[in-house]
């Protein structure tokens, strides 16, 4: 306790944008919106030192078009910290079409030296965290359309080994997050319970679940109404799905997925992407990451769970590298 007061004095708080002039690193951490991003950046450009790195902690938007607006893109990159930033260990460092080499080993260096666990990946939608979430999330509200509960697929996940499945996750960030009322978006089902009732998740007491006082949360008789006549309304035959069917449906996407980035050369090695799921979504360590959990159980297996998935949701695209590997036997962490 007695170095709390040594550590509060470190730091500086300003309202001035102009007190950055002299930092050697700024790292900007608004809200995900472009316009707002873009105007700090031409800001940051016409007061920061020559030299300075430029970083923006975006969890999904385009690093090369923040960079542009500035006069020196070479300086600019993405330094996405995870959250909670004092707990989560990863950092993804995500390079842009014009940084520089020096930018991306200083970025590098810097992770070391705060205790974070880096990973270098390039500049696509969601990067590759975030990115191979969004392949999980479309077949979990497959599975949800076709009858099960949220709390079906989240127990699965939890067997597996994740502390929290897909609809506890949001519960825990907010059902808020990405809903705009009367707007539709890539989630109906969420976008259907935020419309007509007030759960927005943990933080309101209720949102999939509903939540007693400490935020332990049980199955919600409303939502469960609702999920029933969302499933209705999807006009898709019902079906009763194990735990391991639900695993397959929505794992093997993941894995599919990041074998697209590797084919386009947003993460460098398979085992980048799977140090990103062990280090900043809570995969459990025991089946050490989606790629080598692809290895573990066969491309061919994989492929084929995918192929069919793919058919029901498809804005799932099958990778060529994916089938390559099923064709030939080969792994991902070899």
């Amino acid at each position: 306790m007695e170095e709390v007061p040594e550590r509060m004095a470190r730091i500086t708080s300003s309202l001035s944008m102009d007190d950055l002039a002299d930092c050697d690193l700024i790292i900007e951490a608004v809200f995900e919106d472009m316009g707002v991003k873009k105007e700090i950046f031409t800001k940051l450009d016409s007061v920061c030192k020559q030299g300075a790195i430029l970083a923006t902690n975006t969890s999904a938007l385009d690093i090369n078009e923040i960079a542009s607006v500035t006069k020196r893109p070479e300086d600019v990159i993405g330094l996405h910290f995870f959250s909670p930033a004092n707990v989560m260990k990863l950092l993804e460092i995500v390079r842009a079409a014009k940084t520089s080499d020096t930018v991306i080993a200083t970025s590098m260096d810097l992770a070391k030296k705060i205790g974070k666990v880096a990973a270098l990946v390039g500049v696509c939608p969601g990067f590759v965290g975030n990115r191979i979430l969004y392949a999980r999330g479309l077949p979990a509200q497959q599975l949800v359309k076709q009858g099960a509960m949220p709390w079906d697929v989240d127990a699965a996940f939890n067997a597996f080994g994740f502390r929290m499945g897909p609809f506890q996750m949001s519960d825990l960030a907010g059902l808020d997050i990405g809903w705009k009322p009367g707007a539709k978006t890539a989630n109906p089902l969420r976008d259907m319970i935020c419309e007509r009732t007030d759960r927005r998740g943990q933080k309101s007491g209720a949102g999939y679940y509903d939540y007693d006082e400490q935020r332990n949360g049980s199955p919600s008789e409303e939502v469960a109404a609702i999920v029933k006549e969302f499933a209705e309304q999807s006009g898709l035959p019902q079906r009763t799905v194990t735990q391991e069917e639900i695993i397959e449906e929505c794992v093997f996407p993941m894995i599919n997925e990041g074998a697209r980035i590797l084919e386009e050369g947003m993460a460098q090695r398979a085992s980048d992407i799977d140090v990103v799921w062990l280090n900043g979504y809570g995969w459990p360590a025991d089946k050490g990451g989606p790629m080598y959990l692809c290895d573990h159980v066969g491309a061919d297996r994989v492929l084929k769970v995918v192929e069919r998935v793919s058919e029901a949701v498809p804005s799932i695209i099958v990778s060529d590298l994916l089938r390559k590997k099923a064709a030939d036997g080969s792994k991902f962490t070899s």
